[in-house]
């Protein structure tokens, strides 16, 4: 055990033995005074942390504060009793606090009971729970403040993790002084009662038991009496002091001295009207001139040195700064910042500020948040830190999307207005101004406030600038999700799982597959819109596979057929039947008849002139399945899929391509053309 433990737990063991065991006087002198150490030590760290959390375990320093003062009191009432000498403390504090007048100590006493009770007590338990009751709705606003950062680029990761325990830890604190400042005024209550036993008990002993008369009893007993409740007293009104320091304080980082100084002696105008009221009040008035002017000049003095002090730190911070640009402009420039590029970047036109900007009302950021939610719902995978800045260099209502530092599309919304798009059956047309969604490039109008209604009562799909932009960024990230994927991801990934499934990931990684071939895997079931989210399926297919092949592409083809169940829940709606296209057996067989294998993978040498015939089949019959409403979509052999996939992927980009073994036997499917040449 460390050393601080058993301090620790002797300190409260202490406190029960006190309850039962008699200790003599001197012992009791001890225990006292380090009671009273205690109790300064905790009030001063109080007053000098910098944040409430440097005092983060303050309600069980409480609680056993409060245990070791009532033992002290249980102690010394069985001394005052028994004995009638209780210590040298006890006997010091009665007489000199009171100046050995009975009057004078009880009305001393009285005072700091009252001042205990009414004041600082009440204060500290009024501002303890309304913090708490604030740190509790405030928790909700701070989470998405620091989510919007993360989001926007401003803090990383570890940034926000730091941020999201200090605001749990702030919150479990404030909630937990909010009942722990109860013992601190269940001690003072505790102390009061027991003084008044002390008393009624002590007359009883001297009169009954040692035969004193009763202004003799009522002497010695009170003034021991009173010493035993200040002595107990004054330590618990130091740690009052101290809770009500320390929940009012807040969270604010700084130290409290320096910070109480500069608020109120660091504005000099302050000063010099202090120092001239209590001036005229020394001449104009009958108190004693010669002590209001000494410290009416000292105000103005004081005054006229903190002038001159502000002066001089403006001056020294003016130089400093001119002196740090200079030595930035003088020291060779550091590109290195300049190296990174950013995976996924918003960029905008200031007419898109307000749709970003939280003070206005925009909740574009919050938007950005749930993208990342979506994906990695619907995909399995964690979308890197999406980065909004501003670029005046676009039009006021233009929008660009950069995937690692280069444009892939932009679009361009009208602040004020809605897009209305007609989903097809609309009969009645609605005036505006035309466009392309930009999502789909699909022909939309833009429409003013007004005509929202309107337009939404005849059959229109009517959205907002940000959904428009939310959507336009989440397709581009579907699109581009399999090259976002970096190894650090993948790291991620199998760290992940490890956690449930250790002896899965030893047994793959890094045994059968390294971490780049399984980064290949995932990036080819991510390129065609096939979900990750069960890792574990995924993981066990690759242990099982690997000992035979480490072909990433038929490791892909493998594990697709693993995934069936989930390709068919996401191509092929249940309770229906699907047309579909196939693929002529002939053009199965010449495709395979041209694959040639290499060390680095194999590859198609179909001759130009059948690759543009199966092209123009292709085309012909998917547009075909376009004019009926109905997705794309070809049914092959599992050996042929991957090769016919990656044939029409430059040509088709929407074109969807599952092998037979990818198929639940419960789906119902239609063949409505065949792909030949």
């Amino acid at each position: 055990m460390k050393k601080a433990d058993i301090g620790v737990a002797l300190y409260v063991l202490a406190a029960f033995v006190m309850l039962i065991v008699p200790i003599p006087s001197w012992l009791l002198d001890i225990l006292l005074a380090l009671n009273i150490s205690i109790a300064f030590t905790i009030m001063f760290g109080c007053m000098f942390a910098t944040e409430v959390l440097e005092m983060s375990f303050y309600p069980t320093v409480l609680l056993f504060t409060t245990i070791f003062r009532i033992a002290l009191n249980v102690s010394s009432t069985r001394l005052i009793l028994k004995t009638g000498n209780p210590g040298n403390v006890v006997q010091v504090f009665g007489n000199f606090v009171g100046g050995g007048d009975l009057t004078i100590g009880i009305i001393v006493f009285l005072i700091l009971i009252i001042v205990q009770f009414m004041v600082i007590n009440k204060g500290s338990e009024r501002v303890a729970e309304v913090t708490a009751r604030f740190t509790l709705d405030a928790m909700p606003g701070k989470q998405m403040a620091i989510d919007a950062d993360l989001n926007t680029g401003a803090i990383d990761d570890e940034e926000a993790k730091k941020r999201r325990d200090k605001i749990q830890d702030e919150s479990s604190f404030f909630g937990s002084m909010d009942g722990a400042v109860k013992y601190v005024k269940g001690d003072a209550t505790a102390g009061l009662l027991i003084s008044a036993v002390n008393i009624i008990g002590g007359l009883a002993m001297g009169m009954l038991r040692n035969g004193m008369e009763f202004q003799a009893a009522l002497d010695k007993y009170v003034i021991l009496t009173i010493g035993d409740g200040l002595v107990s007293q004054i330590p618990s009104l130091l740690i009052s002091l101290s809770t009500g320091i320390l929940v009012t304080k807040g969270s604010k980082d700084a130290d409290f001295g320096t910070v109480l100084v500069s608020q109120l002696f660091g504005v000099p105008k302050v000063l010099y009207f202090v120092g001239s009221t209590v001036i005229a009040l020394g001449i104009l008035t009958p108190l004693n001139t010669i002590l209001f002017l000494i410290l009416g000049f000292s105000f103005i003095i004081t005054a006229r040195i903190m002038s001159g002090t502000l002066e001089t730190a403006g001056i020294d911070s003016q130089i400093e700064a001119e002196e740090a640009a200079a030595e930035e402009i003088r020291q060779p420039e550091n590109v290195t910042s300049l190296l990174q590029v950013d995976p996924i970047e918003l960029e905008f036109g200031y007419g898109i500020i307000p749709l970003a900007d939280v003070n206005q009302g925009g909740d574009l950021l919050d938007r950005v948040v749930m993208i990342r939610r979506q994906v990695a719902l619907e995909l399995g995978t964690v979308v890197p830190i999406i980065r909004l800045r501003d670029n005046i260099q676009l039009n006021p209502n233009q929008y660009i999307i950069k995937i690692k530092g280069i444009q892939v599309s932009e679009g361009e919304i009208l602040f004020d207005h809605y897009m209305a798009m007609n989903p097809g059956y609309v009969e009645e047309e609605i005036t505006g101004i035309p466009t392309f969604e930009p999502s789909f490039h699909l022909p939309a109008i833009w429409i003013t406030e007004n005509q929202r209604e309107r337009a939404e009562s005849m059959g229109y799909t009517v959205v907002d600038p940000p959904s428009i932009i939310a959507t336009h960024l989440t397709e581009i990230i579907r699109q581009h999700i399999a090259e976002l994927l970096s190894r650090q991801d993948v790291q991620g990934l199998v760290d992940n799982i490890k956690e449930s499934n250790p002896v899965l990931v030893e047994e793959l990684v890094p045994k059968l597959l390294g971490l780049g071939e399984i980064q290949k895997v995932l990036q080819n079931l991510l390129k065609e819109g096939i979900s990750i989210r069960d890792l574990q399926t995924v993981f066990e297919t690759l242990a099982d596979y690997a000992a035979t092949t480490r072909d990433t592409d038929i490791l892909t083809e493998y594990t697709r057929q693993a995934l069936k169940r989930a390709i068919s829940s996401r191509f092929f709606p249940a309770n229906e039947t699907t047309s579909v296209l196939t693929l002529d057996p002939k053009i199965e067989q010449e495709i395979m008849g041209s694959v040639k294998q290499t060390e680095q993978g194999a590859y198609l040498t179909l001759d130009p002139d059948r690759t543009r015939k199966i092209i123009a089949s292709a085309e012909a019959e998917i547009k075909k399945l376009e004019e009926l409403g109905k997705n794309p979509i070809i049914i092959t052999s599992p050996i042929v899929r991957m090769y016919f996939k990656r044939l029409t992927e430059d040509y088709f980009k929407d074109l969807i391509v599952i092998s037979y073994n990818e198929i639940e036997a419960n789906i119902e499917l239609q063949s409505v053309g065949m792909v030949t040449a």
